[in-house]
């Protein structure tokens, strides 16, 4: 239980994710006393009927990142992600689409794909849970189309030198998949361009250091897949091809006369010269000396990359590091549970298929929006 965000912890992403079961197991699922996982909404996809599980104001256990957790809002939608078109439908895209309007009025959410993301852009919180953490809705949801129903459509973003935001033709779109078994997918629309090591279609598809044995045509594998909405700095561009930087490295998509891409902004941050590089994080804790007594300490271990003075990346928000500390399931949250803030600021950045945070200390700023 908790009280977003009158308890000054602000409620900041909405997460889409997909039930991988159905509306009606989902629901009984939920309701388990044992079961640990929650949202606060699922909806089915027949017609789009929504129901409640968990209050706005209380943090559900659905993204996998308690710092993700702690300031979101978890939306199921009914489906399989490796079934993708047989279930994301117009009826469940126009129902969600109505609910994150509404959550977003009723918290001052921005409706852009920087607050309004997918399971799969979450971070794990250390090395070993980033090649754990989900992959829904995966690559067969139409984010384009959706945040046209949301009145925000990508292409009306403001455009900054250096910054390219995805956009593939989700109609014409169809690139080759299987499932993580190694069955072929059957051909269907997807939201992704395949991220290559040199630009052409020759060379070999990068691979996440997350990722390193997983099969590049795997639509689970989202180390070399970068999805409609996300944003990156360009690196260089050569014929048809645009490259980025990427977790740590460049990586190249097909892109003849931009028809790939569309306008993106942000923050654009590099670290700073004269360091070998430095760490990212999959989330922004306060400092040590931030806690106090009553709550230990939370500490942060780095991701598996690392970012080098040479690349760009684009940031969403500035924010200062806090954890909300909440030992026990309680009706009563004001007794027992507390947000810490600290000094430490961290920006948050498109870093690969998922988000991540970077120490502002550890960066300079090149550019804004």
């Amino acid at each position: 239980m908790a009280n977003r965000p009158h308890d000054n912890q602000e409620i900041k992403y909405i997460v889409l994710h997909d039930t991988e079961i159905s509306y009606d197991l989902t629901k009984t699922v939920f309701q388990r006393e044992w079961t640990q996982a929650s949202a606060h909404y699922v909806i089915r996809s027949s017609d789009g009927d929504i129901t409640q599980m968990v209050d706005n104001k209380d943090v559900a256990w659905h993204a996998g990142n308690w710092y993700f957790n702690s300031k979101s809002i978890g939306i199921e939608h009914e489906g399989i992600a490796i079934e993708g078109a047989a279930w994301y439908n117009e009826q469940l895209y126009h129902a969600s689409a109505r609910l994150v309007k509404h959550l977003s009025k009723k918290f001052n959410i921005p409706l852009d794909r920087d607050h309004i993301i997918a399971h799969d852009e979450i971070p794990g919180t250390t090395a070993a849970r980033q090649p754990a953490m989900h992959w829904d809705p995966g690559p067969f949801w139409d984010w384009a189309h959706y945040m046209q129903i949301l009145g925000a459509p990508l292409e009306s973003g403001k455009g900054q030198k250096g910054i390219v935001q995805i956009r593939p033709n989700f109609e014409t779109n169809k690139p080759i998949l299987q499932t993580p078994s190694g069955e072929p997918v059957p051909e269907q629309s997807a939201n992704f361009v395949y991220l290559y090591t040199a630009p052409s279609f020759d060379a070999p598809l990068i691979k996440d250091a997350a990722l390193p044995n997983a099969h590049p045509l795997d639509a689970s594998n989202w180390g070399n897949k970068a999805v409609t909405g996300q944003t990156f700095y360009k690196a260089e561009e050569q014929d048809d091809w645009t490259a980025i930087w990427y977790a740590g490295q460049k990586a190249w998509f097909y892109n003849p006369k931009g028809r790939n891409t569309t306008k993106g902004s942000g923050i654009v941050i590099t670290p700073k010269a004269g360091t070998p590089g430095i760490p990212v994080y999959g989330l922004a804790y306060p400092e040590e000396e931030a806690f106090p007594d009553d709550i230990p300490v939370r500490g942060m271990s780095p991701l598996q990359y690392t970012l080098t003075p040479d690349q760009k990346y684009v940031a969403t928000e500035k924010v200062k590091g806090s954890y909300y500390s909440a030992p026990v399931y309680t009706y009563n949250p004001e007794t027992t549970h507390k947000i810490v803030w600290g000094n430490d600021e961290f920006y948050l950045i498109h870093l690969n298929h998922r988000l991540a945070f970077v120490k502002a200390s550890d960066v300079d700023v090149v550019a804004t929006p």
